[in-house]
Parts: C-alpha cells; structure tokens; sequence
C-alpha cells in the first residue's frame, strides 16, 4: 500500500504557480526599452565626434574627442531608455535589464581597458576596430535579451570594425563614423518606427 500524502492546501498550490509563471516569464521576456530616438541622436553624436576628430591636430586630442562624445551618447542613451521604459511601463530595473546590461558590461570594460592600455603606449591605430568590433560584441550578447535587430546591429557594428582592420588605419576615422553614426541612425530610425520609439 502507498501512503497517503496529506493534500496541499488550495491557496499554497495558487502561490507556488505563480512563482513558477513569474519566474517563466522573466526568463522569456525580452528587454524593449531599446530608444529608437536615443539611437538616432547618439548617431548624429557619433557623426559629430568624426568630424570633430578628423580636425584634431594630435592624437590625444582626437582620442579625447571620442571619449567626450562616448560619454554624452551614453547618457543620452540612458536618459531615452528610462522615458521609453517609463512610457511602456517596463520597469527600468528588473530581470530582463540586468542580463541585457550584463551581456554589454564585459566588452565595454575590455574596450576601456584596451583604450587604456593603447593610448599608455601611444598606439592609436587599432582603436577604431577596437571599439566597433567590442560595441559589436556587447550589443549582440546583451541583444540576447532584447529584439532581434538589437543583434544585428551589433553584427553591424562587428563587420565595420573588421573593415576597419584590412582597410588602411588612416581610415579608422571614417569606420567610426559610419559604424557610431550611420548605424545609428539608421537603426535608431528603424527601431523608433517599429518598436515603439
């Protein structure tokens, strides 16, 4: 004879799959607060800081140019993310946006380290494919967790960087500004007409 096990009671059977739904679909949901908006003006930033920096007359300066126009595109981004994330009513902090921002982390911080580490022994030639093919890196793993054209502009962002290593270096400039601008805005455009700005 097998022993009769003492029934669950109703109301913790009705907890328990809710756990279970909610934790499904946190590992199911895609991050959407990608800004469309964000994307294009971060894109005029990076065709911007291509101009700015091809006129520089050293390449400290035009390195400097670079990282100045990192720094507003980022928090431009940030700041569309969060008022496209609030418009939706998608949490800004939650699950889903922890592992997109996880997924880009890690080839961000090597792509400051390898800036670091270039400009400490003045070699700037292979840091225009250095950054387009590590930004490409991050937005195709953090892309994991968001729509799919997040993943192909990362692949987008991979091919110019390795255009930019078998073209000559003098035109790493030109590869920034079409992967840091162009791509942006086109993809800004695309993403604000179709996934919901």
């Amino acid at each position: 004879m097998v022993p009769l096990r003492e029934p669950r009671s109703v109301s913790t059977q009705a907890a328990d799959n809710l756990v279970f739904i909610r934790q499904t679909m946190e590992r199911s949901s895609t991050f959407t607060a990608v800004p469309g908006a964000g994307g294009v003006v971060m894109g005029v930033l990076g065709l911007a800081a291509a101009g700015i920096a091809a006129r520089q007359p050293t390449s400290d300066r035009w390195l400097a140019t670079w990282l100045v126009a990192a720094a507003i595109a980022a928090v431009v981004g940030l700041v569309f993310m969060s008022l496209k994330a609030r418009a939706a009513g998608i949490p800004v902090i939650g699950t889903t946006t922890r592992r997109f921002a996880l997924g880009m982390a890690a080839p961000f911080v090597a792509g400051a380290a390898i800036t670091y580490e270039l400009w400490a022994v003045h070699n700037f030639t292979v840091m225009a494919p250095t950054w387009l093919l590590l930004y490409g890196a991050g937005l195709l793993t953090g892309g994991m967790f968001s729509v799919r054209v997040v993943r192909v502009i990362g692949l987008c962002f991979m091919a110019a960087g390795l255009a930019a290593i078998i073209t000559p270096h003098e035109w790493g400039n030109l590869w920034l500004a079409i992967g840091f601008g162009g791509v942006q805005v086109a993809f800004g455009i695309h993403i604000a007409r179709n996934h919901g700005g």
